[in-house]
């Protein structure tokens, strides 16, 4: 197995927002880290805020830190207070170095993942979180991808074998790898269409807006076609942007 993956789990650490079962067990063999988020009011300064509730936002963070260690984990954390909550979670999780964002919901078995492969951009990185997070698990993994118009049978399958060949030279029993090809389907659609029959998905950014798809208002309707977690593999940080102060 590989080393284990860094995986933000974002909080919204005063809002009664709790770590839903079964998610330390998932993240066992990973890093995490727990951001513990809070969204004041544009004219409420970071600072005015964390003197106002940081002891107790430092409390609930010390009782979810407790729950992954406990599960195997390792964690580190982060306490922010912010205006924008998505600008704070891209920007963690870039000075993080996490390879994945986990949106959580409750785990009851974990038999069959999806694998959502977008295109060949970032195809490592999935492959590290798979391994880092499932190979420890009996789970089956299916690595999915919806063809463009004008793709071949063959290139896709090329696609999806070459994140399955990852897979096996880390390790990953090759007997729990599927792959499966859809067509003539919206791709997003066709995503949460397929999750009905898997109990986590893990699906890669393949373009730069689509943190604002797991995240913005389409989120919703993944949450309620699909109730399980979601991991949304971060693309490698552009030079560029890590030269840029935000």
């Amino acid at each position: 197995m590989t080393e284990r993956p860094s995986v933000l789990v974002p909080i919204r650490v005063l809002e009664g927002e709790s770590i839903p079962d079964g998610v330390p067990k998932l993240l066992a063999d990973a890093h995490v880290v727990l951001l513990g988020y809070h969204v004041i009011p544009e004219q409420t300064a970071p600072g005015q805020a964390q003197m106002q509730f940081e002891e107790r936002a430092t409390a609930r963070m010390d009782e979810l830190e407790a729950l992954f260690e406990e599960a195997g984990a390792t964690v580190g954390r982060r306490l922010v207070f912010t205006h924008q909550a998505q600008k704070t979670i891209n920007r963690l999780s870039h000075e993080e170095d996490c390879l994945a964002v986990l949106i959580p919901d409750t785990v009851a078995e974990m038999d069959d993942v999806l694998v959502a492969v977008r295109g060949t951009v970032g195809i490592d990185r999935l492959a590290r979180v798979v391994d880092g997070v499932f190979a420890g698990t009996d789970a089956t993994v299916t690595l999915y991808h919806v063809a463009r118009e004008g793709e071949s049978e063959a290139d896709a399958q090329t696609l999806l074998d070459g994140l399955a060949d990852r897979l096996t030279d880390n390790g990953f029993d090759d007997d729990r790898i599927q792959t499966r090809i859809e067509r003539e389907q919206d791709p997003v659609d066709a995503i949460i269409d397929a999750t009905v029959d898997f109990d986590a998905l893990v699906m890669g950014e393949s373009d730069p807006t689509l943190s604002t798809f797991v995240f913005g208002l389409p989120a919703d309707q993944v949450a309620e076609q699909f109730l399980g977690p979601v991991f949304v593999v971060q693309r490698e940080r552009p030079e560029s942007d890590e030269e840029q102060a935000e």
